[in-house]
C-alpha cells in the first residue's frame, strides 16, 4: 500500500513538474543545458516541504545524468551541471549547491555544503585579464557510497567511500576510504 502510495506521488509530482520540463527544454535551445539548468533549479528550489522534494527529483530525474527515484534533494538546492549524478538513497541538504558531482549511493550532505566542478572552475594565470574572462578546467568531484559530509562543508576534490568529512571543511585534495577528515584544508584525523 505505501509503494502505491509513493508510485501515485511520483506521477502526481512529475504532472506537476512538466512546466519546468518544459521551461528547461525551450530555454536550453537557446542557453544551453547548464545554464538552463540553473535557472530551473532556482526555482524548484523555493518549493518547500514534501511536494517540492517530489518535484525536484521529478525534474532532476529527467534532466541530470542520474537521479535515482530514492534520493531526497531538499529545499534551496541549486544544480550548475547536467552532469551531476545522485545515486540511491543520496541526501542533499537544504541550501546545497551542486555542480559536476557524482555523489554515490548513501552519501550524506549537510545543509549548505558546496561540491563545485573541482578547484580549477576559473582560470587566474593571466593577471592582465578579469578572472571572469580567463577559462577554468571543470572536473567531475566523486564522493564514495556511504559518505556524510557535515554542514557548511566544501568539496572540491574526490572523497573516497565511507568517509566522514566534518562540518566547515574545505576538501582541497582526495581523501581515502574509511577516513575521518576535518579543517581547512582538510586532513585525516583517523581512519573509522
Amino acid at each position: 500500500m505505501r509503494e502505491m502510495g509513493k508510485a501515485l506521488a511520483r506521477a502526481g509530482a512529475l504532472v506537476l513538474a512538466s512546466p519546468f520540463l518544459l521551461s528547461y527544454a525551450l530555454r536550453r535551445t537557446g542557453l544551453g543545458a547548464d545554464r538552463a539548468l540553473e535557472g530551473s533549479t532556482e526555482t524548484l528550489s523555493r518549493i518547500p516541504g514534501l511536494t517540492g522534494e517530489y518535484m525536484r527529483r521529478a525534474f532532476l530525474a529527467r534532466v541530470l545524468s542520474r537521479c535515482e527515484p530514492t534520493a531526497t534533494v531538499r529545499f534551496g538546492v541549486l544544480f550548475s551541471q547536467t552532469g551531476a549524478r545522485l545515486g540511491h538513497h543520496v541526501y542533499v541538504g537544504p541550501n546545497c549547491h551542486l555542480g559536476l558531482a557524482d555523489l554515490e549511493d548513501d552519501v550524506l550532505l549537510g545543509a549548505g555544503v558546496h561540491v563545485p566542478s573541482g578547484g580549477q572552475t576559473h582560470g587566474i594565470d593571466d593577471v592582465d585579464a578579469p578572472i571572469r574572462e580567463q577559462r577554468g578546467t571543470r572536473t567531475r568531484v566523486r564522493i564514495g557510497a556511504g559518505t556524510w559530509v557535515g554542514s557548511g562543508a566544501i568539496v572540491m576534490a574526490d572523497v573516497g567511500a565511507r568517509c566522514v568529512i566534518g562540518a566547515g571543511s574545505v576538501v582541497t585534495r582526495p581523501i581515502p576510504d574509511n577516513s575521518v577528515a576535518v579543517g581547512s584544508p582538510a586532513r585525516v584525523v583517523r581512519t573509522r
